[in-house]
């Protein structure tokens, strides 16, 4: 396999090095390893130009996270693109285990592991509703997102299929890729823990915005009108999109917030 990683990183300097020398610890070497800065303002260019002088870096203005993965597929030569966010960890079979996998199932365009979660320095354990799977699991993507973007390895092909990272999206963009492949194809898993995913920081996306189902219903209006779901997945994925949109509703009434209650009754409307 010849694999390009893709580290998208923002003011994140001091965890970087951490990400990076995972991926430079791999039991099987990838064939290069960018590293797109988008538009941080610490010292990441020179933890780059020290530590990983051979990795090749980027940088560009302050655009997103999809922005900067996008630069980084578009920046790549590698066949298969694996992604790694600059919190995150891969323990050092990663790639190897998926390798392995793939070549098992050599129709597989899309491969995730699962993965070890640290919370404020602690491991926690996963609820029911983040457990991972392979195969078609479209309708398991609909809830929320099941595949994290640190333990997936993409063949360049299905970006050109469905397109990539939407930059419009300020957040559940790793989601909405998702329901973008998995309606289209299987997905292969790795069932033992290939990666370390950490949280707790406050420089989280999920910090950042309330409300995240709001970007979700955005995916899934696209999906829907993408027009390429089958008669069960789309019932389904109406059925999820008005329980969000009814959920959504009943928040801003809550917060007095009437008008955007209204907007949220007329999505619900619109796809009941």
């Amino acid at each position: 396999m010849n694999i390009s990683v893709i580290i998208p990183s923002y003011n994140r300097a001091h965890l970087l090095v951490r990400a990076v020398q995972s991926v430079l610890n791999q039991t099987l070497p990838a064939q290069e390893v960018i590293v797109v800065d988008d538009g941080s303002s610490d010292h990441t260019a020179t933890v780059m130009a020290e530590e990983f002088p051979h990795c090749h870096y980027i940088k560009q203005p302050n655009r997103g996270v999809s922005a900067a993965r996008n630069t980084g597929i578009a920046a790549a030569s590698g066949e298969w693109l694996a992604f790694l966010d600059s919190d995150d960890e891969w323990l050092p079979s990663k790639l190897a285990a998926q390798q392995q996998l793939l070549q098992q199932q050599p129709e597989i365009k899309l491969c995730h592991t699962e993965e070890i979660w640290i919370r404020n320095g602690k491991r926690v354990n996963q609820m029911k509703k983040h457990a991972k799977s392979g195969g078609h699991i479209f309708q398991n993507c609909l809830p929320l997102c099941v595949i994290s973007p640190s333990s997936a390895i993409i063949h360049r092909n299905l970006f050109n299929e469905v397109g990539t990272f939407d930059e419009e999206l300020p957040a559940c963009e790793d989601y909405d890729l998702w329901l973008r492949i998995c309606s289209r194809h299987p997905v292969a898993f790795v069932e033992q823990p290939q990666i370390k995913k950490y949280g707790g920081h406050e420089d989280q996306l999920s910090h950042h915005y309330w409300g995240m189902d709001r970007f979700r219903i955005q995916a899934l209006e696209k999906i829907i009108q993408s027009g390429v779901l089958n008669h069960a997945d789309r019932t389904l994925t109406l059925q999820t999109l008005t329980a969000k949109a009814e959920i959504l509703a009943q928040g801003a009434t809550k917060r007095d917030k009437q008008e955007e209650a209204r907007t949220w009754l007329e999505i619900r409307d619109r796809y009941a």
